[in-house]
């Protein structure tokens, strides 16, 4: 089968009808790379599970039909049903657009747009290159204080009138003995095909603690591709976790960098899979120096004909003496037609270490079902009250407070869809 490939012609327009200004360097760059090499494949060993065809076919349309941004007005109210379901400060992008009408100016927080400052960091990654060449703006944060909400950013996006892409890009900078809470919400709408292409990079100081909650809850017909890249100081902590919810075709990348000594990571996620998903989540830490710790679990439940990747992969560099890195990865199948692709991987290159990886796949336990049954409860409320088990703990692990009772809303909903799925 022939591959769909990039427009870089139609995108090379695209990029040319931008206005001119601080991103306009950048922009060159990034699409100079994406000419020479592309977007990946399932050539490419960290895709071969996950094919981009609907995302490149979703811009290619859009390209040539003159790459033009929908407006955000007509997103107002479903901005304030989300922002309203968690007390923060929020920060939107709205269609690519920056949006700080709902940001109140908080001491110990400074937010500059990338149009009114210097270009955004560089991660020579190929979908970061196609983000940064159609970026519109974005937003560089610096924490250099607590404050008494959470700083949230919401992205959001709808689609109406043919199909539609958009990016977006946020850089965060959390000071030296700094404590900050984040939350991260995508979220998207509309009748017709949207591709969104998200990228976000942490920067954790020394001594400086931060818990952070990214919810995936896009229209269950669009493509989404993330990454998010951390850099971790001396001796800071960082706790993750992470709720995919919807999406057609979502791929998820986490790199993090422990390259101080004493920094440790705790990060979960939860993907909920239906009929006609396909979500992707490839985690990658790198322990350059020791000692630090690294501890990830990810859970996912598949009904119908879905397909779900996960890849978790830690590198313990020479010299990283005294690393402690553990992943591991459980999986529930409700159906004969879901598919889980796992793949925990280790790279050790230092002696004194503490790793290990494990990865688990399976059904209902029977003998549970049949226990609530004989407790009265029929077979589908038996297998409501073990799913919901099986994600409960990470729900009440989410290391955000406040936004708990919303998680747990929208994790309760997307159950209650998952499993009128069919079993087979």
């Amino acid at each position: 089968m022939k591959r769909v490939a990039l427009s870089i012609d139609e995108l090379r327009k695209a990029v040319l009808r931008l206005p001119e200004g601080a991103l306009t360097a950048i922009r060159a760059a990034a699409l100079a790379n994406l000419d020479e090499h592309g977007l990946p494949t399932v050539r490419h060993e960290d895709w071969k599970y996950t094919n981009l065809d609907a995302a490149i076919d979703i811009s290619n349309r859009w390209l040539s039909a003159g790459a033009t941004l929908a407006s955000k007005d007509s997103l107002g109210e479903s901005i304030e049903a989300i922002i309203s379901s968690v007390d923060a400060n929020w920060l939107v992008i709205a269609n690519g657009q920056v949006d700080m009408t709902y940001f109140a100016e908080t001491r110990g927080i400074e937010v500059v747009r990338f149009s009114e400052s210097a270009a955004p960091f560089v991660m020579d990654r190929p979908l970061a290159d196609l983000n940064a060449a159609l970026l519109h703006d974005g937003l560089r944060i610096r924490i250099d204080a607590a404050t008494e909400k959470p700083l949230g950013l919401l992205v959001i996006d709808e689609s109406n009138a043919g199909a539609a892409v958009s990016q977006a890009s946020v850089e965060i900078v959390v000071g030296p003995g700094c404590d900050a809470e984040i939350i991260e919400h995508q979220s998207s709408a509309g009748k017709d095909d949207h591709y969104g292409n998200s990228v976000v990079a942490l920067q954790v100081g020394q001594a400086a603690m931060v818990n952070y909650v990214r919810i995936q809850d896009r229209h269950i017909g669009h493509v989404q591709t993330g990454r998010l890249s951390v850099s971790m100081g001396k001796d800071s902590r960082l706790k993750m976790a992470s709720y995919d919810l919807g999406g057609r075709l979502v791929r998820n990348d986490i790199d993090i960098e422990l390259g101080e000594p004493g920094s440790e990571i705790t990060f979960d996620g939860l993907y909920l899979v239906s009929d006609g998903q396909h979500i992707d989540n490839h985690t990658r830490v790198d322990h350059r120096v020791g000692p630090a710790s690294s501890s990830q679990e990810y859970r996912g439940i598949l009904n119908g004909r879905c397909r779900a990747v996960w890849n978790g992969k830690a590198i313990v560099h020479k010299g990283a003496d005294g690393t402690d890195a553990n992943q591991a990865n459980h999986n529930l199948l409700l159906s004969d037609n879901a598919e889980i692709d796992a793949k925990p991987e280790l790279e050790i290159y230092a002696d004194d270490v503490k790793c290990s990886h494990g990865t688990t796949v399976g059904q209902l336990d029977e003998s549970a079902l049949y226990y609530l049954r004989t407790r009265g409860l029929d077979k589908r409320q038996a297998t409501q009250l073990l799913t919901h088990a099986f994600a409960a703990d990470l729900i009440g692990r989410a290391p955000v407070a406040a936004a708990v009772d919303a998680i747990q809303s929208l994790v309760e909903a997307r159950l209650a869809d998952l499993l009128q799925e069919p079993a087979s």
